[in-house]
């Protein structure tokens, strides 16, 4: 097959999701081809960085391309796809790929899947996702077509192997002038950290009791290295910011390392961190579901465990 992967790029920065992106695409692309797009204006480094994921990445400059609009990508692609067909189109499930997919799928005339977690390429096309606010998994089989279109959801992919690939420029030009128009960006306010990035995860629940007691997550992770996050009521409640949330209504994390502090292990929140490669948790009530997931568990109190593994670590570290 041939997997097309949009990148994503705003601000001078590339989307780590481009990457995941094409970590799914090296996945399922069989005996075919892995294939990046970069539209923009001056953007040859982002088409020879993606060279290391892609068999292959075009890379289409224009002043037009300076700041996305989903008119004028949309228009650009389809002129690109008319004489490269994909088999398949991927894009990030973010505020620049719900944009996209839906005028690609118009374009391409091709069935549509939004906020994807797995694909599985073998027989068809079939898709796994989230429904009813999380509480269902389906897996469904899109409907036979010459190609497709999907939005994937951030930190799911994050592993696959370099390739080496070529940089292919093409001029293509808008065919028509957008209804719309850039007028201005405006910066939203920053997060501290990208808690899908991490390696380490210190992540604190509902047991934290108070904001003041983040205090005490944060010492931890500082020993290990590593970021606090939090599940749903602490964010809720105000006491860590909304891009520290993990759960299916907030971010989902893969690091080398989840510590959950008196995390309850509600669905919604599993299904965020769950293909961890290590999950440890504490919490004092051993009937908590975080521990029907988790690889090492203790039951205990965290005002009492943690002070301890602080000052364990403190030990280690000289």
């Amino acid at each position: 097959m041939r997997v097309f992967v949009v990148a994503e790029h705003r601000m001078g920065e590339l989307n780590p999701i481009t990457t995941e992106l094409l970590n799914l695409a090296n996945a399922i692309k069989g005996d075919g081809t892995s294939e990046a797009v970069v539209l923009g204006r001056d953007v040859r480094t982002y088409a020879d960085e993606l060279s290391k994921y892609a068999d292959k990445v075009w890379l289409i400059q224009d002043d037009s391309l300076e700041f996305f609009n989903p008119e004028i990508y949309a228009d650009i692609l389809k002129q690109l796809f008319a004489s490269n067909k994909p088999d398949v189109v991927l894009v990030g499930n973010t505020s620049y790929g719900l944009e996209l997919a839906p005028l690609l799928s118009v374009m391409l005339n091709a069935p549509i899947a939004t906020d994807v977690v797995n694909v599985d390429a073998s027989d068809g096309i079939k898709v796994s996702k989230y429904i009813f606010q999380g509480k269902l998994m389906v897996d469904m089989k899109l409907k036979e077509a010459e190609s497709y279109v999907l939005s994937i959801r951030q930190g799911v992919f994050k592993d696959g192997e370099e390739v080496s690939g070529t940089v292919e420029e093409v001029e293509i030009k808008p065919s028509a002038e957008p209804k719309r128009k850039f007028v201005q960006y405006i910066e939203p306010e920053v997060g501290e950290v990208d808690i899908t990035q991490a390696d380490i995860v210190v992540t604190v629940g509902r047991g934290i009791e108070d904001a003041s007691n983040i205090e005490l997550a944060e010492e931890l992770a500082e020993k290990l290295g590593g970021v606090v996050a939090g599940s749903r009521p602490v964010i809720d409640n105000g006491w860590l910011p909304k891009d520290r949330q993990i759960g299916i209504s907030g971010k989902t994390v893969k690091p080398k390392l989840y510590l959950g502090l008196a995390v309850s292990g509600a669905f919604q929140h599993v299904m965020g961190m769950k293909d961890s490669e290590l999950i440890v948790a504490i919490n004092k009530d051993p009937e908590a579901p975080i521990f029907g997931v988790a690889q090492y568990g203790i039951v205990g109190d965290i005002f009492e465990v943690v002070p301890e593994l602080i000052e364990q670590l403190s030990k280690l570290k000289g």
